[in-house]
C-alpha cells in the first residue's frame, strides 16, 4: 500500500517562542518527505530529536509575526513492529494525565468484569463506541477520560483515552497513538489508542472513522500530553490554519472483528 499525507499550519507568535513540532510520521526508511518553516519569507533551522517509539519531533526558535509550516510525507510498504521492553509494559499500564484509569477502576470492574483478551477488548472498544456521541468542539484541551465518560460525547481523543483507561483498569498496557489517517472524515489528525495483547501492540479505534490498516504512525506516548502536534515555551501562540491531508493507493477494509497493527 501507497500512502501519503500532508499538514499545512498557520501560526502566529506574539513573541520569542521556542515551538515543538510533532507532525512528521514515527522514524521509517521507507518515507520519503519535506518539512519547511517559513517565518517573514526567510525558512527556519530546525532541530530534531527523537522519543519514544520513534516519535520525531523538531524544535524551532521563532520571533514575533506569522510562521507557516509545511509538511508532505509518502510512505510505501510496512514498517517492522519495534521490540517491546519490561519498562514499556510498566509504562502502559501506570495512570496517567488524560487516562485516570485509577479514578474509574470501580467502572470499568462493573462495566467489563470477568472478560480478558480479545474479548475484553472487543467489550471495551464497542462500549465507548456505543455510548460516546462524536461532536467536534465539544471537548476541552484539558478534558481525560474521566470528563469524557461524564459528558458521553467527544473527539477522537477522547474516544482513545477512555479506551486506554478502562483497558489500564483492567491490567493490559494501553497507549496513545497521534496519525495521519486515510479515509478519516473530517479530515484532520487522528488519534487512536494501541493494546498490548497477543505478545504485540494492537490498534483500537472506537471511533470506526478510518481503517485501521491505513493509519501512518505519528507519536506514540501515555496520552495526548505526549503526542500533541504543536507545544511552544515562550510567547502566546496562535494556531489560525490547520489543513491535513491523507490517502492511500488502495483504502482497506476493516474487519472489525479481527486484530490489526499499525505498519
Amino acid at each position: 500500500m501507497k500512502r501519503s499525507a500532508s499538514a499545512h499550519l498557520e501560526l502566529v507568535a506574539l513573541g520569542p517562542a521556542e515551538l515543538v513540532l510533532s507532525v512528521a510520521v514515527a522514524a521509517d526508511a521507507s518515507a520519503t518527505e519535506l518539512l519547511t518553516i517559513v517565518q517573514n519569507g526567510t525558512t527556519l533551522a530546525y532541530r530534531e530529536t527523537l522519543d519514544a517509539h520513534g516519535t520525531r519531533l523538531q524544535l524551532v526558535s521563532v520571533q514575533a509575526g506569522r510562521i507557516d509550516i509545511d509538511y508532505t510525507v509518502e510512505v510505501s510498504g510496512e514498517s517492522e513492529a519495534a521490540e517491546v521492553s519490561d519498562i514499556d509494559i510498566v509504562r502502559y499500564l501506570r495512570p496517567s494525565r488524560y487516562c485516570e484509569s485509577d479514578h474509574l477502576w470501580p467502572t470499568a470492574q462493573a462495566e467489563f468484569r470477568g472478560l480478558t483478551g480479545t474479548v475484553l477488548l472487543d467489550a471495551i472498544t464497542s462500549w465507548v463506541g456505543r455510548h460516546l456521541n462524536y461532536v467536534p468542539g465539544a471537548s476541552l484541551p484539558t478534558d481525560g477520560a474521566v470528563r469524557t465518560l461524564l459528558a458521553r460525547q467527544g473527539v477522537c481523543r477522547d474516544y482513545a483515552h477512555l479506551v486506554i483507561a478502562f483497558l489500564r483498569s483492567h491490567d493490559v498496557p494501553a497507549r496513545l497513538v497521534s496519525v495521519y489517517a486515510p479515509g478519516l472524515s473530517p479530515m484532520d489528525f487522528h488519534a487512536v489508542a494501541e493494546a498490548y495483547l497477543d505478545g504485540a501492540w494492537q490498534v483500537v479505534d472506537a471511533t470506526g472513522l478510518a481503517p485501521r490498516q491505513s493509519l501512518m504512525r505519528i507519536a506514540t506516548g501515555r496520552d495526548a500530553a505526549d503526542t500533541a502536534f504543536l507545544f511552544s515555551a515562550g510567547a502566546a501562540v496562535q494556531l489560525n490554519v490547520l489543513t491535513v491531508t491523507a490517502v492511500a493507493d488502495v483504502l482497506p477494509l476493516d474487519d472489525v472483528t479481527r486484530l490489526a497493527r499499525l505498519s
